[in-house]
């Protein structure tokens, strides 16, 4: 992971959110344990309870569970409760401004679809995939 902060946003949040895209990348699966507190916030040089206050943003969210004396794991549906949220949160917020940019271009369907085809390609490409 990469470790650079940016200022717009509090830390705990940030660390919640590579939490978050770990689960949608399946970097961390159903039932897979959180990486601990301590060994994260070692590697990201913060403090331990800000560590502890993303993880627990994910505890409230229902995406990790505690066990005691276990740790932290990501809970069963974790990944699909998260792409139903960011499939609407996209909707809502993204959708709107890339369709406005794709009616200004005029870029058709066809150029649309030729360009995702060409980018599905060439990540399957680069995953050694055929």
């Amino acid at each position: 992971m990469d470790s650079a902060w940016n200022d717009r946003q509090p830390i705990y949040r940030q660390l919640r959110d590579r939490g978050v895209h770990m689960i949608l990348d399946g970097v961390l699966k159903e039932g897979d344990p959180l990486p601990s507190v301590r060994n994260v916030a070692a590697e990201f040089r913060v403090n331990p309870l800000t560590v502890l206050k993303a993880y627990q943003q994910l505890v409230d969210e229902q995406l990790v569970e505690k066990k005691r004396g276990l740790g932290m794991f990501v809970k069963a549906g974790a990944r699909d409760l998260l792409l139903r949220g960011e499939r609407q949160k996209f909707l809502a917020e993204e959708w709107p401004r890339v369709a406005a940019t794709i009616q200004r271009l005029g870029l058709t369907p066809k150029e649309l679809m030729k360009a995702a085809a060409t980018r599905r390609s060439a990540a399957k490409t680069a995953k050694g995939e055929r």
